[in-house]
């Protein structure tokens, strides 16, 4: 049996940004009468910056970006398409049709959504599928576009603090290509996923489903920063200490770990809870803001920019998402 191999990671972040303090001047502008402090989202969120698509683009354009880059570094046929993201172009018909009738490829669709967790559920399943014999070479991409979903103006300072999240999430695309690894020495070592779900309504985005089909209002973020840091913290470690020990490894073993980020200080002590050396991590939320299910990847691309992984190197992938969601794989690169 082959094990799957991430044989190439590639990224695309829109060239225009906006910075935090321009957001909070915006915010201030159009909202005067909730006196906003100067500085505010940056004091608490770390975030210094975000991406912003160009005007008409798709989360598929985002997609797209980041899939021809990988296709012209490793081009070869495609034999499964999957768009993993929490965002999408339209609800009918998979945003993964429209991504592939862009590049040309002509191999079966579908998508994979679970809002942040998308991309490393789609390695779990494409895992799963090149194991199996189903398919030999599996395209993975995302694009996130959730600056579209940010609420400029706001009734009150309640509505101000359910809104907050939204203010440091970037756009952003992705594309991991996986292969079938007849050696069995390289790929997806091992892999484990949690749900803590009775947490669901801590943030949501209720427009576009049956809860609010036609309600304008109800197409921006609303969410609960301070209630979903608790949340995750509330996961503690039993699940990552389980994982690793029944793969008889410690933290200081990998080599570099990937580990979702929606904001500068929600990272320590997640990663002294989990007992991750912060040495072996890229803080990529301050420069780049939160990039939903594009984040893995882009710290990936990062680590092998700087020469911190390469060939042979074990790589742990933490996924943390709204739902809310827990995911660990190991991957030998």
């Amino acid at each position: 049996m082959p094990t799957t191999r991430i044989s190439g990671v590639a990224t695309h972040l829109p060239e225009r940004t906006q910075d935090t303090a321009d957001t909070e001047v915006e915010l201030r502008q159009r909202n005067g009468h909730l006196r906003l402090a100067t500085g505010l989202i940056s004091r608490l969120t770390g975030v210094q910056r975000v991406h912003v698509r160009p005007e008409g683009w798709q989360a598929s354009d985002l997609a797209v970006a980041a899939a021809r880059k990988l296709i012209d570094e490793q081009p070869g046929d495609i034999d499964l398409l999957m768009f993993a993201s929490a965002s999408q172009d339209l609800i009918e018909p998979a945003t993964s049709h429209i991504v592939s009738a862009k590049l040309g490829l002509s191999a079966p669709v579908f998508d994979v959504k679970n809002a942040c967790n998308s991309v490393i559920n789609a390695l779990q399943i494409a895992d799963a599928l090149i194991r199996a014999g189903s398919h030999r070479r599996i395209l993975v991409v995302s694009g996130e576009a959730p600056t579209s979903a940010v609420r400029w103006q706001l009734r009150d300072r309640a509505q101000f603090v359910r809104s907050f999240p939204g203010y440091s999430m970037s756009d952003g695309g992705a594309a991991v290509l996986l292969e079938a690894d007849e050696s069995c020495q390289r790929g997806i070592q091992a892999a484990t996923f949690h749900a803590l779900s009775r947490h669901w309504n801590i943030g949501t985005l209720p427009g576009g489903g049956t809860v609010a089909a036609h309600d304008p209002d109800m197409t921006y973020f609303d969410m609960d920063g301070s209630s979903l840091q608790r949340a995750f913290l509330e996961l503690g470690p039993e699940p990552i200490t389980t994982f690793l020990r029944q793969q008889r490894r410690r933290p200081t073993d990998f080599d570099f770990v990937a580990i979702h980020q929606v904001s500068v200080p929600f990272l320590p002590p997640i990663l002294e809870r989990l007992g991750v050396p912060a040495d072996r991590t890229i803080v990529t939320v301050a420069d780049h803001g939160n990039l939903a299910s594009v984040t893995l990847p882009l710290q990936l691309e990062l680590a092998r920019r700087r020469g911190m992984i390469g060939p042979g190197s074990l790589v742990l992938l933490i996924g943390l998402a709204g739902g809310i969601s827990l995911g660990l794989m190991a991957v030998r690169l």
